[in-house]
């Protein structure tokens, strides 16, 4: 679908996936109950499949969520893609009966990086470990967490920011 440009001559990592998770997450219309989150599906050769955010599309569409609906189910690219999301995908959800990180082991991804854990706002997430328990290999890249929290500040001022 789309390949961002490489950058100093060389392949895009993981770095600059997501970065761009992370800025597609300040596309999203704010929300008082809801993160700001963006999401990109790279495939094994680099290439990204789809990308999506929060509230995409419905007020209640997760970003990982809006990119995995992007892409035909057994798309044979999926087991050897990342999704990059600039927040830990949700492990549980009153507005869907299947939570983020149930929608990627089920899409067959076997790998996930995120920026920033889900602080302990609107539920107690365990994405990350649930990915993990699954078989998907989940790597954090803590030093974008920042980027990720920027557009959902409005939302820490009282609460954990972790």
């Amino acid at each position: 679908m789309h390949r961002l440009k490489e950058t100093r001559g060389e392949p895009l990592n993981d770095h600059d996936w997501l970065r761009l998770a992370c800025e597609l997450a300040l596309l999203c219309p704010p929300s008082p109950a809801a993160f700001s989150v963006g999401a990109v599906v790279v495939g094994a050769d680099g290439r990204e499949i789809a990308r999506g955010h929060s509230r995409e599309d419905d007020p209640r569409v997760h970003a990982e969520e809006a990119a995995l609906a992007k892409i035909l189910p057994g798309d044979p690219r999926l087991p050897g893609a990342t999704v990059y999301s600039s927040l830990e995908p949700c492990s549980r959800r009153a507005s869907r009966p299947r939570p983020c990180s149930r929608l990627i082991v089920d899409s067959g991804v076997r790998r996930v990086v995120l920026a920033w854990r889900e602080p302990l706002l609107f539920a107690d997430c365990h994405g990350a470990e649930d990915l993990a328990a699954a078989g998907v290999t989940v790597v954090e890249i803590p030093e974008l967490a920042e980027a990720a929290r920027e557009p959902n500040l409005h939302l820490l001022s009282g609460g954990s920011a972790r």
